[in-house]
C-alpha cells in the first residue's frame, strides 16, 4: 500500500512538471497543420512558425500558450474542444517552446 502510495505521488509529481502531459503531441502535429499554418504562413511568410520564433511573440509561459490557443479557437470559430487545445498545446510546446511548467 505505501509503496503505491509512493508511485502514485512520483508519477503525478512528473506530470504536474509537464506541462501538457495530457495532451497528444502527435495529434496536435496534425491539427497545427490542418488548422494552422495557412493562416500563420499569410501573417508571418515562409512555414508560419516563425510565429512561435519570433523575438516579440506574445507567449511567454505554458499559461500564455494555452491562453493563445484557446484565444485562436474563439476567434476563429474552429469549436475545439479542450483535449484538442492540449493536444496543440503538447505540440507546440515540444516543437517550439520548450516551457518545463
Amino acid at each position: 500500500m505505501r509503496t503505491a502510495l509512493l508511485l502514485m505521488l512520483l508519477f503525478s509529481g512528473l506530470a504536474l512538471a509537464q506541462p501538457f502531459s495530457e495532451g497528444n503531441a502527435q495529434i496536435g502535429k496534425a491539427m497545427v497543420e490542418k488548422h494552422c499554418i495557412e493562416c500563420h504562413a499569410r501573417r508571418f511568410g515562409g512555414d508560419g512558425s516563425k510565429i512561435y520564433t519570433r523575438e516579440n511573440r506574445i507567449v511567454n509561459s505554458s499559461k500564455g500558450l494555452i491562453a493563445q490557443i484557446r484565444n485562436c479557437n474563439t476567434m476563429l470559430g474552429m469549436k475545439w474542444f479542450e483535449d484538442e487545445e492540449l493536444n496543440v498545446a503538447a505540440f507546440l510546446n515540444q516543437s517550439y517552446y520548450h516551457f518545463d511548467k
